[in-house]
């Protein structure tokens, strides 16, 4: 079997590719429901764009679980803290994914335009919301988030739902939110043509930049945050103990990982290029390229954030020593091993079927086809 600590630092980097997965995957039918009530002018308009992610918005969703499920039997301890802490957020998460399966499956069987109008809103907010907050979550996690435990390893929340919604925060929920929706304009101008094609080449272009722009600005303003640096006290291949160490906050703490490993910048620089190029190849029509940029922008980004706090997961403000760390927040050896394995036999299976269903509904989705299908499209 393999070491404890190579697993631990596995995890890691599979949880990292379960986010750029689910940010991916999830993340372009998330885009074309928040562009749905404004690049579609007309009903048969707004049909066009949710068909094109209609047959494949519930298979995404795999990522979503398996993300989640993955945090919950690889760290135990920061999914139960998490979950607690950012309670209210999570509920706002899935209040607002409640309108997308109703939405997509309801919303055409009524020729009702305010029944319609509604569901076409409500498919905004499913789409617009969960990455908005997902950000937020990441910005709050930069700056530690108000926990500690007790001699029990109880934890204990201190902080409050407005207190997450500070300028930091919002700044990175910002960059989520512009990327996730440029990245669905790419995906939607792909499978639409004409006047849809246009309008949505214009708002994945303005959320393109937004993007960048803020994804810049966050980067200045991490340099400036305290990071949380371990000092002393952790094991990283020991049995985990989270309160076995000690953890000094160091002005541009964060940056300390690209410092002692150079190599490590191109992954900001993949984010900046990526969006870069995803907007250039918006520009000149190219949408199939547009789209691979802005998936490997987002790798770019997530994996900032995640390389920016190793091995913090979720760092502490309140008591840095009880920030959770990639070796101290993890479960026993022999769960790490048994999903392992279990990952290496399901993922690619996940993969090949994701690919298969994408080949299988390839192609435009046109104003004709929805008048032809107009008792069965979505």
């Amino acid at each position: 079997m393999i070491d404890y600590l190579t697993l631990k630092f596995i995890w890691w980097l599979l949880v990292g590719v379960l986010l750029v997965g689910f940010a991916i995957m999830d993340g372009h039918d998330m885009g074309v429901g928040t562009l749905l009530p404004f690049v579609g002018k007309t009903d048969a308009e707004r049909r066009v764009a949710i068909n094109t992610v209609g047959p494949h918005w519930d298979g995404n969703q795999v990522w979503f679980i398996t993300g989640g499920g993955a945090i919950f039997a690889a760290w135990p301890l920061v999914y139960a803290t998490a979950f607690s802490g950012f309670y209210w957020a999570m509920l706002a998460v899935l209040w607002a994914l409640f309108f997308r399966p109703v939405g997509f499956d309801y919303r055409s069987k009524i020729a009702n335009p305010t029944w319609r109008s509604t569901w076409d809103w409500g498919l905004f907010v499913g789409g617009f919301v969960p990455p908005l907050i997902f950000g937020v979550a990441f910005g709050n996690l930069l700056q530690g988030v108000p926990f500690h435990f007790d001699d029990t390893l109880r934890p204990y929340y201190t902080g409050s739902f407005w207190a997450l919604l500070n300028p930091f925060a919002l700044l990175c929920g910002v960059v989520s939110s512009a990327m996730i929706t440029a990245h669905g304009g790419h995906y939607l101008m792909l499978r639409s043509e004409g006047e849809i094609f246009e309008r949505t080449r214009l708002g994945a272009l303005a959320c393109g930049i937004v993007a960048l722009v803020c994804f810049v600005g966050a980067g200045f303003w991490v340099q400036a945050l305290p990071g949380h640096v371990i000092t002393g006290g952790a094991d990283a291949a020991a049995l985990p103990n989270p309160l076995d160490k000690t953890v000094a906050l160091v002005a541009g703490g964060w940056l300390h990982n690209f410092k002692n490993m150079p190599l490590l910048w191109s992954v900001p620089a993949l984010g900046i290029a990526g969006l870069f190029m995803g907007g250039l190849m918006a520009w000149v029509r190219r949408p199939g390229l547009a789209f691979i940029a802005s998936s490997l922008a987002m790798t770019g980004i997530i994996g900032t954030a995640g390389i920016a706090m190793f091995p913090f997961i979720m760092p502490s403000s309140s008591d840095p020593a009880s920030g959770l760390t990639a070796w101290d927040a993890v479960s026993s050896h022999f769960t790490l091993g048994l999903m392992f394995g279990a990952t290496v036999i399901f993922m690619p299976l996940i993969i090949f079927y994701t690919s298969w269903a994408y080949k299988v509904m390839a192609g435009k989705v046109t104003l004709d086809f929805i008048r032809a299908n107009d008792k069965k499209a979505y």
